[in-house]
């Protein structure tokens, strides 16, 4: 993959473009540590979903909005929101065709509980992740394109 096209008054921050380089893919990692973590201590879905956002942001700030627009164009941000809101709608109204509540995770797996509740908060988790990513993502894009 090629570096993007980096806009004129960032060509002369050397620093800056090295130092976001090495560290966003460390941000948006850390995120997804917090997201698969989240269930077994402080963290989730929406913690990881900002701190992910933040690493595209810090992006956007260094290469320029038109470079996030065309590594996360906006048409599949308004995807990403939806999947997330309809994976964790999704687990509630499996949890109800399993013969549970609506979020009941023992439902998902009635032989070993423990299985089913892990299995819903990580599915419920990554759902609200992806949510909030997208909207951070769609909010930064709004205020970022004004003129």
């Amino acid at each position: 993959m090629s570096p993007p096209v980096v806009p004129m008054r960032m060509r002369d921050k050397v620093i800056l473009r090295v130092a976001g380089r090495s560290l966003i893919p460390l941000i948006v990692l850390f995120g997804l540590y917090v997201q698969f973590h989240g269930d077994f201590g402080p963290g989730g879905g929406f913690q990881a979903g900002v701190i992910i956002a933040a690493g595209f942001v810090l992006y956007g700030l260094i290469y320029g909005l038109e470079a996030l627009r065309t590594l996360v164009p906006l048409r599949a941000l308004e995807v990403a929101v939806s999947v997330g809101v309809l994976l964790y709608a999704g687990v509630g109204v499996l949890t109800i065709a399993l013969g549970g509540n609506f979020l009941d995770y023992n439902a998902l797996d009635p032989h070993h509980p423990e299985h089913g509740q892990h299995l819903g908060i990580l599915m419920i988790e990554a759902g609200v992740g992806i949510t909030v990513t997208s909207a951070m993502l769609a909010i930064y894009y709004m205020f970022a394109g004004r003129s």
